[in-house]
């Protein structure tokens, strides 16, 4: 058996490290596949030790943390930075995003001349 300290739950340790509002959101992200223990998908129930690495998806971006001290309950911020390393890359640049054209809202279908120009934008030939 392994001792109780050295383990927690992954909905727990996330909670307890903030990446979670609440231990019920973590739960949640646990059930539905976005939250990956040493690249396997976890269950909420899974217990995490130090050394593991955690890739969990929020709002679309994978955050890569890798634990440091197992928590199970929620502390001050000075203990969190020692239980978890946030090796999480910058997110991209604006400038190095492709320029997306955005039309207003409720402009309506664009015109063939409007199409014309998104495509031209695009980089595309029209036949």
């Amino acid at each position: 058996m392994t001792d109780a300290t050295t383990t927690a739950r992954v909905d727990a340790w996330l909670w307890a490290v903030r990446v979670y509002k609440t231990r019920s959101a973590a739960t949640t992200a646990c059930r539905a596949g976005h939250v990956r223990v040493n690249g396997e998908r976890a269950k909420a129930a899974q217990p995490v030790r130090p050394g593991d690495e955690l890739r969990v998806r929020i709002q679309g971006f994978d955050r890569i943390l890798v634990v440091k001290k197992t928590i199970a309950k929620r502390v001050g911020a000075a203990l969190v930075a020692e239980s978890v390393d946030d090796r999480t890359p910058p997110p991209p640049s604006k400038e190095s995003m492709p320029f997306v054209p955005v039309r207003d809202r409720g402009a309506g279908r664009p015109t063939k001349r409007d199409r014309r120009d998104i495509e031209k934008l695009r980089g595309r030939e029209l036949d």
